[in-house]
């Protein structure tokens, strides 16, 4: 378990696999940043296109009357200081619920883009906290 990688993010815990293709993790964030927590499974995963597509499989949006949620980021970069993260929202709602669901919340993927935003500054910079 970790604890503490974002303002937004209490701590995430994994439920299952190596960090690969078919892991699931709980995102468990902190009170009043989102939904009390989520279960993400790790759908595409590809090193060379530095491209990962998480899935929500239970909580999140999933109660708010979606079918299906998915997320993706890829990180492109600019030079050797800097990178730019373009995220993309698939999903799919429930025909009776569609006009509630207009808003898609985007907690969730931006607590994940700062822990990667994070993770990347340490490795550039180990000394940094």
């Amino acid at each position: 378990m970790e604890e503490g990688p974002s303002p937004l993010l209490e701590k995430f815990e994994l439920i299952e696999g190596d960090g690969g293709v078919g892991t699931v993790i709980k995102l468990i964030f902190a009170p009043g940043k989102g939904p009390a927590s989520v279960i993400d499974k790790f759908i595409k995963i590809d090193n060379e296109k530095c491209i990962k597509e998480v899935e929500v499989i239970e909580g999140g949006v999933l109660h708010m009357g979606f079918n299906q949620y998915r997320f993706c980021f890829e990180i492109i970069e600019i030079d050797k200081n800097s990178c730019l993260i373009k995220s993309k929202i698939m999903y799919d709602v429930n025909e009776e619920t569609a006009q509630t669901t207009s808003a898609i919340p985007s907690k969730q993927l931006e607590a994940i883009a700062e822990v990667a935003i994070n993770y990347l500054i340490k490795m550039k910079n180990p000394s940094v906290d």
